[in-house]
């Protein structure tokens, strides 16, 4: 009896763990489920508003599909783009995955809602002739085929783990649709070439940026005999070259909404922030340095801080500057279908910039924990000082690109600055290894050659992104002639 008993236990207990491994993989399954299921909830919620503002006027369906198509937009860009503010402060363990996502979130909506600009241009960077689309039909259709194809690329950019750029998918999107409505003659090359020099401009601006940064920082305190003494001396000088940058660049980029500044007032502005930063910091870094050992690793204590702020005000600065690009066509349509024409700028309605902004938070919660992976810790490894690097490069590398009047994008302005500061320590790392190989025995010597040879950055996440970021624009282009070309065959 006792015998069966057991084998009845034993059965049971089988029986149960097979159980228990189901749940699991259906809880496995079902995660990725969860996120579609919400993400499609709020576009349904996005295209009911739309509805209750524009119900019963003629063209509402028009602007119910593109309040839709808005919110999908605005859930792919809170996947892809916001990563790069957030991918290196994760990655370098100053900020916990859901931490950076909550104060990504929060600063995305706030930096939308509070600073983002009020008018927009309609045609994405002034690439198509208004005259080639004046057709208030076809000018419509042309911004529903941008927002859609453009919304599409970013969502498959973001599923092959590449970070992209959504300015540029939405610059291939106008373009596409563009040339689709009337031909390559209403495309403006020169503009054109400019956004397409930026693919180039852009990643090696921010990567020389962060690499000098730091460059800098390792000789002026790592390498320091006491480097508690050096870290007290040029952390505050470090903490106010970043709010002194970040207040810049939140003045020429931010705060079109608010006030209208030009570039010298941004700097001068910049300046006094930084001024008071550095003497505000100075007493709070040495005191945050009592104690700590003379090592590399008390060093990453004095960047934590820093790090998190900088990402904070990035995160900031990107909802009141790319939320525009991005909801632009569709505040476009809106226009078109209340005005009954084309414009060359138009208004932002509130309604459009909360979805944009609500769209942003709930992509970066449902999606963005794969590309915040991906630029924080895949590429090449970060620790606080490596991190803080890419964040004040950015920052720096915008107003640069203001100040000569290029078109840059901040998404490969950050993965830049995360490559420049990999293929920096790679260089460094090989530099050291040539130089100490004279004092070492022939088998150290083989040894230290196979560390040499290793590499800190991985190459084939380094050409997948750099592919993605070549092709974006021609990407986005043909998937936005396709759309206009079925949009127009099938309600025509």
């Amino acid at each position: 009896m006792s015998g069966n008993s057991d084998k009845q236990w034993a059965t049971l207990d089988k029986d149960l763990n097979r159980i228990s491994q189901v749940e699991y993989g259906l809880t496995v399954v079902a995660r990725p489920m969860v996120g579609l299921g919400v993400a499609l909830a709020f576009i349904i919620i996005a295209g009911i508003a739309a509805a209750f503002i524009f119900g019963g006027q003629p063209g509402s369906a028009i602007i119910i599909a593109a309040a839709a198509l808005g919110a999908y937009m605005a859930i792919n860009i809170g996947a892809n783009d916001v990563a790069n503010n957030m991918g290196p402060a994760v990655g370098a363990k100053a900020l916990t995955m859901g931490g950076a996502i909550v104060i990504a979130a929060l600063c995305e909506s706030a930096g939308a809602l509070l600073a983002g600009g009020d008018v927009v241009s309609t045609i994405s960077k002034g690439i198509i002739d208004p005259t080639a689309v004046s057709d208030t039909s076809i000018f419509v259709w042309a911004m529903m085929a941008a927002l859609l194809s453009s919304a599409l690329w970013v969502n498959l950019a973001t599923w092959i783990g590449a970070p992209v750029s959504t300015t540029h998918s939405v610059v291939g999107g106008v373009m596409g649709a563009g040339i689709a409505a009337a031909g390559f003659s209403a495309v403006n090359w020169s503009s054109m070439s400019l956004i397409a020099a930026s693919w180039v401009i852009s990643p090696v601006l921010g990567g020389v940026v962060a690499a000098g940064f730091l460059a800098f920082i390792k000789a002026k305190i790592i390498y320091q005999e006491d480097k508690i003494a050096a870290a007290r001396k040029w952390v505050p000088v470090l903490v106010g070259i970043m709010m002194g940058t970040f207040s810049t660049y939140l003045a020429v980029k931010g705060l079109k909404k608010i006030v209208d500044i030009d570039l010298l007032s941004a700097v001068m502005i910049g300046a006094a922030v930084g001024a008071v930063s550095y003497v505000g910091s100075a007493p709070l870094v040495r005191k945050q340095s009592e104690g700590l050992e003379n090592r590399n690793k008390s060093l990453k204590v004095l960047f934590g801080l820093p790090l998190v702020i900088s990402a904070a005000l990035l995160s900031f600065a990107h909802g009141a500057n790319d939320v525009a690009n991005a909801v632009g066509p569709l505040a476009a349509i809106v226009h078109a279908q209340e005005f009954g024409g084309f414009a060359g700028k138009v208004s932002i309605p509130q309604w459009v910039m909360v979805i944009g902004a609500f769209g942003i938070s709930f992509g970066l919660l449902l999606f963005g924990p794969k590309l915040i992976r991906m630029v924080g810790s895949q590429i090449t490894k970060l620790n606080p000082m490596r991190a803080y690097c890419v964040a004040l490069s950015a920052a720096i590398t915008v107003i640069v690109a203001s100040w000569l009047g290029l078109p840059v994008s901040s998404t490969h302005i950050a993965v830049g600055g995360v490559f420049g500061v990999g293929f920096f320590r790679e260089w460094h790392h090989n530099r050291r290894a040539r130089e100490n190989s004279a004092k070492r025995t022939p088998e150290k010597r083989i040894a230290a050659e196979e560390r040499r040879r290793r590499k800190l950055v991985r190459r084939s996440h380094f050409m997948t992104i750099v592919a993605a970021w070549v092709i974006t624009v021609p990407a986005a282009a043909f998937l936005s002639a396709i759309v206009f070309y079925l949009l127009t065959h099938l309600f025509h």
